[in-house]
């Protein structure tokens, strides 16, 4: 009975479900700045937002942006450096939540405040055994076992 109140055996399919999450994370990522990598006049439109948002030189920070996104995503797809990626992905979307999405409340704030909690948990956990990280043995050390312990 306590096995399927807890559902342990859901354990098992852990790394898959890292590999969704981190697939689907990245896709919209890079979906999210396709446009502006593409074309020039999508670049120039952030650009102009960012000013709009009184953003320190928005003609160099636009395509920095951009590019540190479209960086994540691919990161994140291919489980490739994924710590890392999961840093900048936090710490790119705090700065979105606190320079232009909290004027916007809660609503306009969740988006980018997942993508902030998805960063941390990547950075923290990396990408799981179905990845490139896994593969060049990038996680020296295993996660653990789901077992919690206290000390005294």
């Amino acid at each position: 009975m306590r096995k399927l109140l807890f559902l342990n055996s859901a354990q098992r399919y852990g790394d898959f479900a890292l590999l969704v999450l981190r697939v689907f994370v990245g896709m919209y990522l890079i979906w999210g700045v396709w446009e502006n990598v593409t074309d020039s006049q999508r670049m120039h439109e952030f650009a102009v937002f960012l000013a709009a948002h009184r953003f320190s030189n928005p003609g160099l920070l636009a395509p920095l942006s951009v590019y540190a996104q479209l960086a994540i995503g691919l990161a994140f797809v291919l489980g490739l450096m994924t710590r890392w990626a999961g840093i900048l992905c936090a710490v790119h979307f705090i700065v979105a939540i606190a320079l232009v999405d909290r004027f916007g409340g809660p609503r306009m704030m969740f988006p980018a405040g997942c993508l902030v909690v998805i960063g941390f948990f990547l950075a923290t956990h990396g990408a799981g055994r179905l990845s490139f990280d896994a593969a060049l043995r990038a996680n020296e050390r295993p996660r653990s076992q789901g077992v919690v312990t206290f000390k005294k």
